[in-house]
């Protein structure tokens, strides 16, 4: 489990935005170890954890993303039935919210989760 940096940025519900973003990530060597898209008619928020995390800040900034940030957890979990219940269940015992959840799911490799918790501190100290 380790702290992150999650940015929450907003686009155009067009095509070719995503990748206009990712585009400019990439050209600064920022990998996305984490991503999640929701979208409406209108606009989409993108939520991803990026390394390094100064940098990706810098980009979006100088390309005139509109972006917020935001503390994060991430945790290696097993990829196996039960394993989000049992992380759930542990932060609502020590009474932290998860406010949402995003992560990758890998055969063979632990799956990397991204929660957005009510008391950051506690959530570590739990997990």
């Amino acid at each position: 489990m380790a702290k992150a940096t999650e940015f929450c940025i907003g686009l155009d519900n067009k095509p070719g935005t995503l990748a206009k973003l990712c585009g400019a990530l990439k050209r600064a060597k920022v990998n996305i170890d984490a991503v999640s898209v929701s979208e409406n008619a209108e606009c989409c928020w993108v939520r991803m954890v990026a390394s390094p995390a100064a940098t990706a800040k810098r980009v979006l900034g100088k390309a005139k993303y509109h972006f917020c940030v935001q503390p994060v957890l991430t945790l290696a979990a097993h990829n196996r039935p039960g394993e989000l219940e049992r992380v759930a269940s542990k932060l609502g015992r020590a009474g932290v919210n998860i406010n949402y959840v995003y992560g990758s799911n890998s055969k063979g490799v632990p799956s990397t989760l991204v929660l957005s918790v009510s008391d950051l501190k506690r959530a570590a100290a739990v997990l």
